[in-house]
């Protein structure tokens, strides 16, 4: 009987084996920086997008990947994202310094994959809020705005980590996130209650010399409050032709598995 049983186990785990999609055949190359293979991003946010993540490699020396399929076929994303991070090498070779966004539009699941050397500047928390800030717009199936959201975000976070400006920016938001996806409320109650507790032990004086529980306290408060406007893109634009066509593909790039997952 236990022989039967392992013969089973053994003819059920190769059966699995066998149905296992072998991510880099199906898709060995990148189109560009732009990769939509689902075809669910417009061409205007598509040669937006493809002019942007050149911008972004030119001047910092990051490489953005952007990437939809139709499917993951019941494997997780974590390791779709993982396998086509390493197969094209997103990022400088030995400052792996690449990103990759991955939509999976009929399960509705994103990932956003970051290189070793972005880790730092784009920790899993900021990921999170990230991919949090594209629902609205996937919600409305906008893909190409939900994209561009997350692109402009990541890449003025690692151009102002590097001391860099940005010569340009995508355009404004077709679909803006709601107050609920865009806004960190757990934080921000968390901090209340924080500063509730210093401003009560603050002293007559309070910090700095403020009467009524000080000015520093509020000072943290409003720099909080200041960043209501996450994921929120300039009034700028650019246009010009699709940048694919100097795309000259990627640097050779790792990544550890770090970043975050998200559904909508």
């Amino acid at each position: 009987m236990n022989k039967w049983l392992r013969l089973g186990v053994v003819l059920l785990m190769g059966a699995s084996a066998g149905r296992a999609v072998d991510w880099k055949a199906r898709y060995p190359h990148p189109e560009g920086y732009v990769s939509d293979f689902a075809r669910v991003i417009d061409p205007a946010a598509k040669s937006q997008l493809e002019a942007y993540g050149k911008i972004v490699q030119d001047s910092t020396g990051a490489e953005m990947a952007f990437v939809t399929i139709p499917s993951l076929e019941g494997e997780p994303i974590e390791d779709v994202a993982n396998t086509i991070f390493r197969a094209w090498g997103i990022g400088p070779k030995g400052k792996n310094e690449g990103i990759l966004l991955l939509l999976a539009i009929n399960d509705h699941r994103n990932r956003l994959e970051v290189g070793y050397g972005l880790e730092p500047i784009l920790p899993d928390g900021l990921d999170g809020d990230i991919l949090r800030d594209m629902r609205p717009a996937l919600r409305q199936k906008d893909y190409g705005d939900a994209m561009m959201a997350a692109a402009q975000r990541m890449g003025d976070v690692i151009a102002h980590s590097k001391n860099i400006q940005l010569l340009a920016h995508l355009p404004p938001r077709r679909v803006q996130p709601s107050s609920s996806e865009g806004f960190p409320w757990p934080v921000v109650i968390g901090v209340f209650v924080l500063l509730s507790w210093l401003m009560r032990f603050a002293g007559p004086r309070g910090y700095g010399g403020f009467g009524g529980g000080g000015f520093l306290p509020w000072l943290i408060l409003g720099n909080l409050m200041g960043r209501s406007t996450w994921g929120g893109r300039g009034s700028g634009g650019f246009g010009g032709p699709d940048s694919s066509d100097s795309f000259g593909g990627f640097g050779g790039g790792d990544s550890g598995g770090g970043g975050a997952s998200g559904d909508w």
